[in-house]
């Protein structure tokens, strides 16, 4: 049976990418900080989900995740970074060094935490993929999203290219997407949450859930490195 690991497996993209593995037959490890909504992902398909409360941010906690994943299943098929986070007052003029920090530990270590975490779980596992849901401001900055999440972000898309440029060669391929606006909870951290009718037109969780699915599901020998989506 194929084996992920989902982070921000609570809630909307990742709660989305673990329904989608779950109907395709695999099995998946969601980490998030929330017991409450984990379990409700759960809930979904009890057989199929294990729930593991962690901080990502605390790379003890994950390598603790890593080495129950270890014993329990022996190895990983995808790792899918669905995590993230910003703030509300995210201006230059306005953001404080903790906040900015907190966005960067969440968005980037985070990131890196999970997937160095993981590696040797990956190896040898024909197709293993490492996914990043990063954003469109990861490949161009902009004022909406705020001087922390751009830097996170571009982080992000670095350590991507990062994972291709060292590891293909060993069959572990990474892909980063890039979403437009996603209708999620994230999005009532905005300094000025959208309404309805501007979250209709949105993506959904399941349309990045999708691309996932793509990327983890072509053949060993093809990568999809960077994927841009957007509303149409």
């Amino acid at each position: 049976m194929l084996s992920a690991l989902v982070t921000g497996g609570g809630s909307g993209v990742g709660r989305a990418v673990t329904k989608h593995l779950v109907q395709a037959g695999w099995r998946v490890a969601i980490l998030g900080r929330r017991a409450e909504a984990l379990e409700a992902t759960v809930a979904l398909a009890p057989n199929r989900i294990r729930a593991e409360v962690c901080d990502i941010v605390d790379p003890d906690a994950v390598a603790a995740v890593r080495d129950r994943l270890q014993a329990d299943w022996s190895g990983l098929d995808a790792v899918v970074n669905a995590a993230g986070t910003n703030i509300p007052v995210r201006s230059w003029t306005q953001v404080t060094p903790a906040d900015f920090r907190e966005v960067i530990e969440i968005n980037l270590l985070g990131v890196f935490h999970v997937t160095s975490a993981c590696l040797p779980l990956m190896a040898g596992r024909e197709g293993a993929t490492v996914v990043t849901i990063i954003s469109d401001a990861g490949l161009l900055a902009n004022a909406k999203a705020g001087a922390s999440y751009v830097a996170s972000k571009f982080g992000a898309t670095g350590l991507v290219e990062s994972l291709n440029a060292e590891l293909r060669g060993q069959g572990i391929r990474s892909c980063g997407i890039f979403p437009g606006d996603i209708d999620t909870d994230l999005l009532n951290r905005r300094p000025v949450p959208p309404d309805a009718a501007a979250r209709a037109l949105m993506l959904q969780p399941d349309d990045v859930a999708a691309c996932v699915m793509l990327a983890i599901t072509l053949p060993a020998r093809a990568v999809v490195e960077k994927l841009l989506v957007r509303p149409r």
